[in-house]
């Protein structure tokens, strides 16, 4: 790789020392910019032919430079001889113009090393295509190298060179007297130039008389340079020392059999002893059969053997060998009239711009990039001839690489993109674009294309011509793939929905809403609901074929894969807007059932979304209510545990309040064996749980007992009633209601003091209007047939009412079964008692045995749990209180009267805000009267 790069450097250096030796210090250097050395060309292929560009124009040029190192090896004289006769030769190029001849761009300049001069822009000579590399750059340039003449150029280039010897013989009365393919020179384009007039002879007769034509003898001892190519020279200048313009045509027909033999001529002639290699090509020629010329096509041989004749009289002038059929081919015959087209008119030229895309195909692509292409567009500056020409310009295209568009056409199609004048030639512009869209948008760069060409098609859409307009609409969904999505979203699509509502033709209307149906699949399914379908109903027409346009487009967007209507947009848009038209008047029977069809298909699908999501709602719903079912059910469990537990406590209770009455173990043996037979199916878990219930009621019995806080009781503001005679009487009247059986009165027996007794309290207020209790209990007291039991209120004194004034207490045992209420809450020991007075117990103490010492409930909170159940249970004996009889009259009560086990007021959790009032004591007096009879 290494040695590769070095040998390109020295290369590149090598050259540019070649160029820069070969150039120095000549005036041509100031005005052109010398490039690369491309190709060698002229006598002995002594001129080294160089690109370049003009400074002042950057027009491209061509520079020939001879160097004089070439004659270093000659003495003066014969330098001088040299120089001189390239010097006339280019002088004389330089006189002449005609498009056959070779275009000097700037004369012949001299300086202390060369000779240079600029000529139009040259590719090489044809000696250097058919092999010759003589003073060209090492290594050849693939260009020279890989080139091959296509039949078209070389009978084409044969013409040229015939047409230049005619202008020369007929116009200017010369003899060129050095026809050679390294005088032949072939331009960029590839037309053939002559070149090289060192040895050419003017006639020296007036223009009137025959031309004669002067030779000069044949001088073995010139340099080479200075005597024209032998092996293409006519034998009389050598034999006879004449020439004239039949001279020419013998040299002629050796550069075509050159051309046919891969460039070797018919003779080698030997230049040491020129006159006798000359009479034996005499002899040769005289008997030239056609076995000598098989390489040369058929129908040019015979022109060439007359072309190759010893006698100068046979041989067909310029002009004859320029009609002959051999350059009747039809691409010579194209490429002659583009070099001959400056000169027709504008009838002519369309004429022949419209045979050519026939052509076209025929002929070689280079031949058609080269030579037909810049005459083509060159003519884009005529805005009349640029529908014509514009056809075989994108014919040209489409066999165009890519990068070849891009540098030969795209330039030239800049302006014609833009062109709005006139307005015929406008409108055929446009149709002719519209048809080679696809090729545009293909070969095009996406810059040039967002720039030139969609500009283009958008002004096409708002085209006051229908024509335009159709064809438009039906060509962009063939090419919608390539239009980016921006452009389509924001430019194209909204001049397709004004083309489809401001037109009048049906046709336009119809085939805009064709166009949306086809580019759909191109689309954003967004956009499409969003934009495209409540367009539809502003489309004011109901032409059958405009409502099947737009039922197309719905079909479309429903059915696509990627697209897709939803539900919502379904029920409320699309069909309210379908249905009505699918009943229109106009719409046939085919067309009803279209509608009818896709409608059904709408329906159907908005039937089974619809189902299917209410059935997973339902689902949803379902499994929401079974998990809140199994959470109640949990929580039933846990409040069945804790109830069990709450029952075990108030067990343990009332155990320990049996203990310090009775102080006889009897009924504690056989509650706990009735405790024991009912909870014999516990679970582990309630088991567990009544476990730490126990140990939690053993930590509180061994607690120490509260002290008592001294509290100074507020005198009474009225006098208290005394009520000890109602409450009697109330007793009395419950006794003589209950029923008592020896059974009953065993399992249901009164205990005196539980630990979670219930009391009731009522209290006559002074106003009898309305009278009220304020001591816990809930007006609607409730029941179970285990007990009787009545609510508490935790959080109240049970003294707390100001107008009491008078208590009958009664305390009622609960069996070991019933609920457990949850321990009392003690009202704090700072709570405000600014409004609380002493009651007037005297009339309880008088009923139920000796006077106690008054307490208030504060009081009571903070002594032991003995203590406190001593302020309401009267000594063991005492005859104001048969526990027994009064128990199992209320058990009775609770078991048949009521009927109210379940009920949810002896739910523990019914217990966190008890009501705090009730019926004065005679209510509830008549209340108890009327429910137990």
């Amino acid at each position: 790789m290494e040695s590769m790069l070095n040998k390109l450097k020295s290369t590149v250096t090598k050259v540019t020392a070649d160029v820069t030796s070969a150039v120095m210090g000549n005036p041509v250097t100031r005005e052109f910019d010398v490039g690369r050395h491309i190709a060698s060309g002229g006598n002995g292929l002594a001129w080294k032919i160089f690109n370049g560009t003009k400074k002042s124009t950057k027009q491209e040029v061509a520079v020939f430079v001879f160097d004089k190192k070439l004659i270093d090896k000659y003495q003066k004289f014969e330098k001088d001889q040299i120089i001189d006769s390239l010097k006339r030769g280019v002088q004389q190029l330089t006189r002449l113009r005609h498009p056959r001849l070779l275009t000097v761009q700037h004369p012949l300049e001299e300086s202390r090393d060369c000779l240079a001069f600029c000529t139009e822009p040259v590719f090489a000579s044809l000696a250097n295509v058919l092999g010759n590399w003589e003073n060209l750059p090492s290594p050849i340039s693939p260009d020279i190298k890989d080139y091959k003449l296509y039949d078209v150029e070389t009978k084409y280039g044969l013409l040229q060179v015939s047409e230049g010897l005619s202008f020369l013989h007929s116009s200017v009365k010369m003899v060129h007297g050095n026809i050679t393919p390294e005088n032949i020179i072939l331009n960029k384009s590839g037309a053939w130039k002559i070149m090289g007039f060192d040895f050419c002879v003017s006639s020296t007769n007036p223009s009137e008389q025959e031309p004669k034509f002067p030779c000069k003898e044949w001088d073995p001892n010139l340099p080479s340079l200075c005597l024209p190519n032998p092996e293409y020279l006519a034998p009389e200048y050598i034999l006879s020392v004449s020439c004239e313009t039949a001279s020419d045509m013998y040299s002629l027909g050796t550069v075509m059999y050159a051309v046919f033999n891969k460039g070797k001529p018919i003779f080698e002639v030997n230049k040491q002893d020129i006159y006798k290699s000359f009479s034996r090509q005499l002899d040769q020629l005289s008997r030239l059969g056609s076995s000598s010329l098989t390489n040369i096509p058929e129908e040019v041989r015979e022109h060439v053997k007359l072309l190759l004749n010893v006698t100068p009289t046979v041989r067909p002038d310029a002009d004859q060998m320029t009609k002959i059929p051999f350059f009747d081919d039809v691409g010579a015959v194209t490429l002659q009239y583009f070099d001959t087209l400056f000169q027709r008119d504008n009838l002519q030229k369309s004429q022949f711009f419209k045979g050519l895309p026939k052509v076209l195909p025929k002929l070689p692509k280079r031949v058609i990039v080269q030579r037909i292409l810049p005459c083509l567009t060159s003519e884009f500056v005529n805005p009349d001839m640029v529908p014509f020409v514009l056809p075989n310009v994108l014919l040209i295209a489409e066999e165009c690489t890519k990068e070849e568009y891009v540098k030969l056409i795209l330039p030239e199609l800049g302006p014609v993109f833009k062109q709005q004048e006139p307005i015929q030639a406008s409108n055929m512009i446009l149709l002719i674009f519209l048809q080679k869209m696809d090729l545009l948008l293909t070969k095009t760069p996406p810059d040039e294309i967002k720039n030139s060409v969609l500009p283009m098609v958008y002004r096409a859409l708002e085209a006051p011509s229908i024509q335009i307009q159709e064809l438009c609409l039906n060509i962009i969904p063939t090419f919608a793939n390539l239009i980016d999505y921006p452009s389509m979203k924001n430019a194209l699509i909204p001049r397709i929905k004004n083309a489809c509502l401001q037109t009048s033709s049906l046709a336009v209307r119809v085939n805009s809403l064709v166009c949306l149906g086809k580019i759909l699949e191109y689309l954003d399914k967004w956009f499409v609901l969003d934009d495209i379908l409540p367009f539809l109903q502003q489309i004011p027409s109901k032409e059958p074929a405009v409502l099947m346009g737009i039922l197309g487009i719905y079909k479309c967007t429903f059915t696509h894969k990627k697209l897709g209507i939803t539900k919502e947009q379904l029920a409320g848009k699309v069909l309210p807007h379908l249905i009505p038209l699918s009943i229109e008047n106009n719409l046939n029977l085919n067309q009803f059932n279209s509608f009818i069809s896709v409608i059904k298909e709408m329906l159907n699908r908005l039937e089974s979304e619809h189902k299917t999501k209410l059935e997973q709602l339902h689902i949803m719903q379902e499994q929401q209510k079974s998990l809140d079912i199994g959470n109640q059910m949990n929580v039933s469990e846990e409040a069945k545990v804790t109830n069990t537990g709450n029952q075990q406590i108030d067990k343990v209770f009332n155990n320990i309040g049996a203990d310090l009455l009775t102080g006889s173990e009897s009924e504690n043996k056989e509650d706990g064996l009735q405790s024991k037979h009912k909870r014999a199916s516990l679970t582990l878990e309630e088991k567990q749980k009544l476990a730490k219930e126990q140990e939690q009621a053993q930590k509180l019995k061994s607690q120490q007992p509260l002290k008592p806080q001294v509290h100074t009781p507020v005198a009474t503001v009225k006098q208290t009633k005394d009520l000890t005679d109602t409450l009697m009487d109330n007793m009395s009247s419950l006794t003589s209601l209950s029923v008592s059986t020896p059974k009953s009165s065993a399992s249901s027996t009164f205990t005196s003091i539980p630990s979670m007794g219930i009391g009731m309290m009522f209290s006559t207020p002074t106003d009898n209007t309305k009278r009220n209790l304020t001591n816990g209990l809930n007006a609607n007291m409730g029941f179970q047939t285990s007990g009787f039991n009545m609510p508490v209120n935790t959080n109240q004194n049970f003294y707390s009412s100001p107008s009491t004034v008078g208590v009958t207490k009664m305390t009622l045992g609960t069996p070991p079964t019933l609920p457990n209420f949850n321990a009392l809450s003690v009202p704090p020991a700072g709570a405000k008692q600014s409004q609380q007075r002493p009651t007037d117990m005297s009339a309880l103490n008088n009923l139920f045995g000796p006077q106690k010492p008054k307490v208030s409930m504060n009081q009571l909170s903070q002594q032991k749990p003995n203590q406190w159940l001593n302020q309401f249970v009267p000594p063991q004996g005492s005859p104001a209180m048969g526990s027994s009889v009064i128990g199992t009259q209320m058990n009775v009560i609770g078991q048949s009267a009521f009927g109210m086990q379940g009920n949810p007021f002896f739910n523990p959790q019914n217990f966190a805000q008890p009501p705090t009032t009730m019926t004065s004591s005679s209510s509830a007096s008549n209340d108890l009267k009327d429910l137990f009879g």
